[in-house]
């Protein structure tokens, strides 16, 4: 129970820049979603689609590796320096290469995303990347050595920076300052500030904030040194390299639908709205998805360190799976009090009347997300036995099974054929995994009782959605808290029964 303390304790404290962070960036909705029509936030979600794509390769899977040989407790300092070092001399031929490419062809690249005209963009996000690749280790580093922290400040100092530059540049200050605040202002803010550069800005604030935190890493940097080692190069790719195609392919999964919904939902699909407006309305409800995202990314900077240090313990498989029985409930608990309040909750962040035309993928998009947070307890397995090549076999297949649904899917239901498609194929590769993994390193899972909390908070959920949009408001309120509370009272029996029955035995 302890060692389940100490990872709740190190996720709550991830999930403080996590959870912080991303409720900031999250508050970046109702600007942008003001001030920007659909097609422009289709212009954003097309190119942070490509750049989480790229970011993959950029990382090369490293930040795994690294923890993989250098939390090995028979390596020495020595060791885990050169683990260190040898791991970002990889990491930075890898993204200097590629960002001379990217660069160089910024122009057809943007053109390739349905953003022609827009290379600026591009060339701002090939330095973001490259920035981003930069500070894998460095946060790897702290991660290994504990140090949540400074992990946190960091993070916090970066995302409070890009939410202040956002504001800066397309809220009050700038905008207004250039055209109603008297000649003076006007002057003095004019070179700062150039309206038809639009979206740009978004990039722009988001490339200042990655150099304001590798600065702050500088003292991890200083630590490293680089070097090259064959035969050190062979043994960390020949890890590294499954993760890399595994993770590609997860892109496939998450984002492929935002690459490819232009060129194949039909013309007219929606009414009143283009291809690139639907997009746009597609990449701004997929923000609402943001609660479970969060939730799984402050769980897995802490569950990475946490389950390879505990692997080669005893009693790892019984801890591994009620991790992941907790870590079920809380995102269904999650997934529950989102989607119950999303008809007053997205109104106050999603602005243009437009934009709430696509809500109905939330709940989708939400239990979707919560089903890669249990492919992600599931890969314990293989990155522990050092088999990375079934996780590449999954999301390979993951992959395939995406890209060809979207194609059948996406001109029969549009985004919400997306939506369908991202839930059933992290179900699908959570099974996959599962399956495999019980003959290679088995965990008592407590699917049974797991799968009544799904059944339960799935239920409540689609109620609402099949017949909520004729309910009065305060039938709604009522059902809404009503629900909340049984679900939470069910956990509080069931959890506290399973105490009883253990303290009995």
């Amino acid at each position: 129970m302890s060692m389940l303390k100490k990872l709740a304790g190190q996720t709550a404290l991830y999930g403080v820049s996590s959870i912080l962070g991303r409720t900031l960036n999250y508050f970046l909705v109702p600007l942008h979603t003001s001030v920007f029509k659909a097609g422009e936030f289709g212009d954003i979600t097309g190119i942070y689609a490509l750049v989480a794509f790229l970011n993959v390769v950029y990382t090369f899977g490293l930040e795994t590796t690294y923890f993989r040989f250098a939390s090995n407790k028979l390596a020495t300092d020595a060791e885990k320096a050169k683990f260190y070092g040898q791991s970002f001399s990889i990491l930075a031929l890898v993204s200097v290469s590629l960002s001379l490419i990217l660069y160089t062809w910024a122009d057809q690249v943007a053109a390739s995303v349905e953003a022609p005209g827009k290379g600026i963009y591009i060339r701002w996000m090939v330095f973001t990347m490259l920035i981003d690749a930069f500070v894998v280790l460095p946060f790897a580093k702290l991660r290994l050595e504990g140090k949540a922290l400074r992990f946190v400040i960091v993070r916090m100092t970066s995302i409070v920076l890009t939410f202040c530059l956002n504001h800066l540049f397309l809220g009050v200050v700038l905008p207004a300052g250039a055209g109603a605040w008297g000649s003076d202002w006007q002057q003095l803010v004019a070179p700062l500030y150039d309206p038809a550069l639009g979206p740009g800005y978004v990039f722009l604030a988001n490339l200042i904030a990655n150099g304001v935190m590798a600065l702050m890493l500088v003292p991890q940097f200083i630590q490293m040194r680089l070097i090259w080692s064959a035969e050190m190069v062979k043994r960390l790719t020949v890890y590294a390299w499954p993760l890399l195609i595994m993770g590609m392919a997860g892109m496939v999964d998450e984002m492929l639908s935002r690459l490819i919904l232009v060129k194949v939902l039909p013309i007219g699909f929606y009414d009143g709205l283009t291809n690139k407006e639907a997009l746009g309305v597609f990449g701004a409800c997929y923000k609402l998805s943001i609660f479970m995202s969060l939730a799984i990314q402050a769980f897995r900077y802490a569950a990475d360190p946490f389950f390879f240090s505990k692997a080669q313990e005893r009693n790892a498989p019984e801890v591994f799976a009620k991790v992941m029985h907790a870590f079920v409930i809380v995102c269904l608990s999650l997934f529950v009090g989102v989607s119950l309040n999303l008809w007053w909750l997205a109104p106050l962040f999603l602005k243009k009347a437009v934009y709430l035309t696509g809500l109905d993928i939330v709940p989708v998009l939400l239990l979707a997300n919560m089903l890669l947070g249990v492919y992600y307890n599931l890969t314990v397995w293989f990155k522990l036995t050092d088999n990375t090549r079934f996780g590449t076999y999954i999301s390979l297949g993951g992959a395939a099974f995406t890209l060809v649904a979207n194609l059948i899917l996406i001109p029969i239901l549009g985004y919400m054929g997306s939506a369908l498609v991202t839930m059933l194929c992290y179900l699908l590769m959570s099974v996959a995994c599962y399956l495999l993994g019980q003959r290679y390193w088995p965990v008592p899972y407590q699917w049974a009782k797991t799968l009544r909390y799904v059944a339960i908070a799935v239920g409540l959920v689609l109620v609402q959605q099949l017949f909520g949009a004729a309910w009065h408001p305060m039938i709604r309120i009522a059902y809404t808290m009503g629900s909340v509370g049984l679900f939470a009272g069910y956990a509080i029996w069931a959890e506290g029964l399973s105490l009883a029955m253990l303290r009995r035995k």
